[in-house]
């Protein structure tokens, strides 16, 4: 039951557009809050708000690079999802 709940949240962030976009372009190419907001075309503070739910639900991490705080998608469900949409 335990696998069903973190498929569920997984689920629920990537149901949002926005964060949808954000993942597979992580997925494609790591990148931080910046790169995102300038590819994305949002506010800085709303891709912010989306790569907290996307890490709160454990798709991707976050890792620091100098002065910058670079994100990167890691949970393999996901990155399975994502080719099947590719394909």
């Amino acid at each position: 039951m335990k696998d069903i709940e973190k498929i569920n949240k997984i689920l629920k962030a990537l149901s949002h557009p926005d964060r949808l976009k954000i993942v597979i372009g992580l997925y494609h190419d790591e990148c931080n809050v910046s790169n995102c907001q300038k590819k994305m075309q949002i506010p800085q503070s709303t891709v912010s708000q989306h790569l907290r739910v996307i890490k709160e639900a454990g798709i991707a991490i976050s890792k620091r690079k100098g002065n910058e705080v670079c994100y990167q998608v890691v949970n393999k469900f996901v990155i399975d999802l994502i080719k099947l949409i590719e394909e």
